[in-house]
């Protein structure tokens, strides 16, 4: 559950509270797009599950502060970091906005039955514990809906693995979601699929809203320096 900002007991399903004082009732979104193309399915569908969940918060007097993270501009800097302790200020900015996100958006292309390398080498690179009890929505796209089980079957396990609190709803989008293709299977236009990410964007939307907004750093502020006692690390903490 997110830290309440104000010091009191956290309260899941109060009402909205926000630490920033200058948009008050502010809420920050972080969308992480995993599509390696320009343009990205992925991409477009992030997009409209965010600005599903962002009419929503908006409608309840909230305001959504979206901030998108595109992997396929941060391959380079994922692949070095790696390897290399050291993080470019780009990449450094993309893992800040996401372990201080009040919510996520995150999406992958389906590859070999799973999430892409690159979508998951950027989790790898998040801190453990960042991101324990944030709402997480979670979106996939591929060539047909037989692939949709991927959801539940790679990322589901990986967000889980993150300790966030996944959503029980989620948007798989197959090619002929995107238009009415001649011969496509009827299950795929019965349920529209703009009318399922309206869907999974009300219910982040309404977990997100009832939950305390995060604390976030001022901007460049760095992260508060964890020393372990010399005592736990002999117990092998």
């Amino acid at each position: 559950m997110a830290v309440d900002p104000q010091g009191g007991a956290p309260d899941a399903f109060g009402a909205p509270e926000a630490t920033d004082p200058f948009t008050p009732g502010a809420r920050h979104l972080v969308v992480v797009s995993g599509g390696l193309g320009d343009p990205s399915s992925s991409r477009q569908l992030a997009d409209r599950m965010a600005a599903a969940a962002a009419d929503v918060l908006s409608a309840e007097g909230i305001v959504p502060e979206v901030h998108v993270v595109e992997l396929r501009l941060l391959a380079t800097d994922i692949a070095e970091a790696m390897v290399n302790p050291s993080r470019s200020e780009a990449l450094q900015a993309a893992l800040d906005e996401v372990e201080q996100a009040d919510g996520v958006i995150a999406v992958s292309p389906t590859f070999k039955a799973s999430y892409s390398g690159l979508f998951k080498s950027f989790w790898d690179l998040v801190e453990d514990g960042a991101l324990r009890d944030v709402p997480v929505l979670l979106g996939a796209t591929g060539g047909t809906p037989r692939h949709s089980l991927m959801i539940d079957t790679a990322m589901r396990p990986l967000f889980s693995y993150l300790r966030t609190k996944v959503l029980p709803s989620a948007v798989f989008a197959a090619s002929d979601d995107w238009g009415e293709v001649t011969g496509g299977q009827a299950s795929t236009r019965t349920d529209p699929l703009q009318q399922r990410i309206a869907a999974a964007g009300a219910d982040l939307a309404s977990v997100v809203a009832r939950l305390p907004a995060r604390p976030r750093r001022a901007a460049g502020a760095a992260k508060p320096l964890e020393v372990i006692p010399f005592d736990q690390l002999l117990r092998g903490r």
